[in-house]
């Protein structure tokens, strides 16, 4: 398809962790138009950071950059494929309609987050943070990276099977202003610094089921080198959290045992999660010293980046946030603060967010949930209407930035599914710092 396109480009192979970003601080980006990564979310995240690693960062982060999907979550593939106007799809499927959408051109200004770690390191997101049942899912289940996407559903299921609460202290700079009264149909009134917005449901289509038996693209590529021959949606409206049919008895630990802040679940071996395809070149609360933080986990993987724009809505991780940042603290099963629509293929965690709407989309499901309904939470969330099931535990927001204090003192981090040191961490939106090769919106379905 790039061929009978006529798109000229380099294809290099990458041969190990951090080899894609090396490369691209290398490059004399004039030369090119774009930068495609053949590969999961991973690779995409050494490019990205890789271009703000450079000294002309502020020019090479306008660099266009793309993704045909060979990995296992192609969470970013999956949010192309949306704005691109197809059904939801996996597999071979998903990797033809962003092919589809590569070959027919057409870019979009792309957020990006710019993520504090406890070490004062800076790394920056495409895709998400995540601390809880999410990261650990993600980490746990790289032994099983060879099912392909299926990896995630069997991670989830012994997630399931062991899931732990984590005490963490969480706080937001809200995009909005919050509602002054809690919905009725949650009965007791709620603290103030937990009303939230949740967004409304994706709207109801006719989509045809995932197939899901092509699950990995491992392309093979004989050599390691080949040449070839040259205005936004307004926001949706939101409602107040939990403002669908709350299913009364059901949503509890009923059946389950309770689960309870489990501080001894041990860190996994730090091997972050690196795709071994790789790129088509073509060109208010305050630290205490007692709070009982452990120190940033020995030799845990960073990836960080010297470059990018300053932080002005953050102030330094450990002092004290303005009065205008909502707080809560308390004992969840995750939090999840996430910029594109996807968090994978099949999954829609923030329906209505767009690449470019300045917005990190905050979830997060306290503690007291059973088993049944979060996993009952991660099937609706396949077709994005996981926010009208009416879950009391879950939470939503939407913000500028946000600051993540975990309290307990062993866990799992992650920022775009990579494994990051375990301590406080703080965030900012970039508004449209990068561009996104993306086609152009509401392309028609391909034909079968």
């Amino acid at each position: 398809m790039i061929s009978e396109a006529g798109l000229s480009f380099n294809l290099i192979q990458t041969e190990r962790q951090n080899h894609a970003r090396e490369l691209v601080q290398g490059l004399n980006l004039s030369e090119w138009d774009g930068i495609i990564t053949v590969s999961g979310d991973g690779v995409l995240y050494e490019v990205l950071n890789g271009l703000l690693q450079r000294p002309d960062w502020e020019e090479a982060v306008k660099t266009p950059v793309g993704i045909l999907p060979c990995g296992s979550g192609n969470a970013l593939a999956g949010a192309v494929n949306q704005h691109g106007g197809f059904e939801p799809a996996l597999g071979i499927d998903l990797l033809l309609n962003c092919s589809l959408l590569l070959c027919r051109g057409g870019s979009h200004p792309l957020d990006l987050l710019s993520v504090t770690l406890a070490s004062g390191s800076r790394c920056f997101s495409f895709l998400s943070v995540a601390w809880g049942f999410v990261s650990d899912v993600d980490i746990q289940s790289e032994r099983f990276r060879a099912l392909g996407s299926a990896r995630f559903t069997l991670g989830t299921v012994l997630g399931l099977a062991t899931l732990h609460t984590y005490r963490g202290r969480f706080s937001y700079l809200p995009a909005t202003v919050e509602p002054a009264s809690p919905n009725p149909a949650h009965g007791l009134p709620r603290a103030k610094s937990e009303l939230t917005l949740a967004p409304a449901p994706a709207p109801a289509g006719a989509h045809s089921p995932l197939h899901r038996s092509v699950s990995d693209l491992p392309l093979p590529l004989p050599q390691p080198a080949l040449t070839s021959p040259g205005s936004p949606e307004p926001l949706p409206i939101l409602s107040l959290n939990g403002g669908g049919p709350e299913l009364a008895g059901d949503w509890g630990g009923a059946g389950d045992a309770p689960l309870s802040p489990d501080p001894l679940l041990p860190s996994p071996p730090g091997t972050p999660k690196a795709a071994q395809l790789s790129p088509i070149s073509e060109g208010p609360s305050e630290m205490a010293a007692s709070s009982g933080l452990p120190p940033p986990t020995p030799g845990a993987p960073v990836a960080t980046s010297a470059g990018g724009p300053p932080d002005h809505l953050l102030p330094p991780l450990g002092t004290p946030l303005p009065p205008d940042w909502v707080t809560m603290e308390g004992d969840f099963v995750l939090i999840l603060a996430i910029l594109p629509s996807h968090l994978g293929a099949d999954l829609v965690a923030a329906p209505h967010a767009r690449f470019d709407d300045g917005l990190v989309h905050l979830c997060w499901v306290r503690s007291g949930i059973s088993r049944a309904a979060l996993l009952r939470l991660f099937l609706a969330m396949e077709r994005g209407n996981h926010f009208s099931l009416g879950c009391p535990h879950l939470g939503y927001a939407a913000a500028r930035a946000f600051r993540l204090e975990p309290l307990t003192p062993r866990g799992v981090l992650t920022v775009d599914g990579e494994q990051v040191e375990y301590g406080p961490l703080q965030a900012q939106v970039h508004p449209g710092l990068g561009t996104l090769l993306t086609g152009p919106p509401g392309c028609p379905r391909r034909e079968a």
